[in-house]
């Protein structure tokens, strides 16, 4: 395991939401490289998301995919309650908004009562394999289990315990995939992974009593996914373990132990439902983010440094899932 210079001191759950604070203060979305994904459109947009927008994980994934393409969208956050998110969803469609992105698997059945009230409108959803019979709804997905599976096979090659452990959420949609592949990744390298989920997206306190609980059975590398993350990363921070993030690049919640980061690209199947919705298609199409097609990309942390022999085990694993010679079991 890569050493640490200095062990921080954290109050565990008062400075772990402290020191989240004043990372996304400073990290903010801002920044987001429009590169090749910007799209000339006059559509307009607006995004309904159950976390904050700065939250180095779902939400954000979404914030700042849609303006790397060049739009600025008007933003509903932190509707943990599907009814807010649902009224939200409603309210944007009544105003005309072009483009509604309900990021939350748990607003299909709200959006399964809204869409067909309005439309002209055009809404995707996600994360979801089918738009529920819908002509105008477009769902996308990740198969966050290929992202998984590579930091698996990194994280495997870091412990000396011989043992990794897992944080997830509710047991559903990309989380599920994600730490799957991820399970599937570090035991094809012989370690034992243990996996607790929390049953909660939010719940940054019972993050870190998992993640706490974990370094007692004798876990020496830890992950997660969803927006209680932040809580887990705290403990990992305390206790000088590396951490594998997913859905935003992690590494600003600690520079030092977050090793890398499969982060959803989501721009790039929103270019081609703009593209669709320019020619006259509201909807009825399903998307997927992939390694293969960049939707997918594992952003390693250059302050994180890895030997030669595990950087080219990532690289050659990424290429084997490209190529179909490495199941994830996804």
């Amino acid at each position: 395991m890569k050493p640490k210079p200095n062990s921080r001191t954290f109050t565990r759950l008062l400075a772990v939401l402290l020191a989240f604070t004043f990372v996304v203060a400073a990290c903010g979305s801002d920044d987001a490289d429009s590169g090749d994904a910007t799209v000339d459109t006059d559509l307009t947009v607006a995004i309904v998301a159950p976390s904050a927008s700065e939250d180095l994980a779902f939400t954000q994934s979404m914030v700042d995919s849609v303006k790397a393409m060049g739009i600025t969208p008007q933003i509903t956050d932190g509707t943990f309650i599907v009814d807010d998110a649902a009224a939200a969803i409603r309210g944007y469609a009544e105003d005309g908004i072009n483009v509604v992105i309900a990021h939350g698997t748990q607003f299909g059945g709200s959006l399964a009562e809204i869409a067909p009230d309005f439309p002209d409108t055009t809404f995707i959803w996600g994360t979801a394999t089918d738009t529920q019979g819908l002509d105008n709804v477009f769902a996308y997905y990740p198969e966050a289990d290929q992202g998984g599976y590579v930091n698996g096979v990194v994280a495997a090659q870091l412990t000396q315990s011989g043992t990794i452990g897992v944080v997830g959420p509710v047991q559903a949609g990309d989380a599920v995939a994600y730490i799957d592949g991820f399970a599937a990744g570090a035991e094809s390298q012989g370690a034992t992974v243990n996996i607790t989920y929390t049953d909660s997206f939010s719940d940054v306190a019972l993050a870190a009593e998992a993640a706490q609980a974990h370094l007692t059975n004798g876990a020496d590398v830890l992950t997660g996914t969803a927006q209680m993350v932040v809580g887990a990363v705290g403990v990992a921070s305390e206790n000088d373990i590396p951490w594998f993030g997913t859905q935003a690049n992690q590494t600003p919640l600690d520079e030092g132990l977050v090793v890398a980061s499969q982060v959803y690209h989501w721009e790039v199947v929103l270019k081609e439902m703009f593209a669709l919705i320019e020619d006259g298609t509201k909807g009825g199409q399903t998307f997927a983010l992939t390694l293969e097609n960049d939707g997918l990309v594992i952003e390693f942390n250059d302050g994180y440094e890895l030997d030669g022999d595990t950087t080219k085990l990532a690289e050659d694993t990424i290429a084997g899932i490209i190529d179909g010679s490495i199941s994830t079991g996804g």
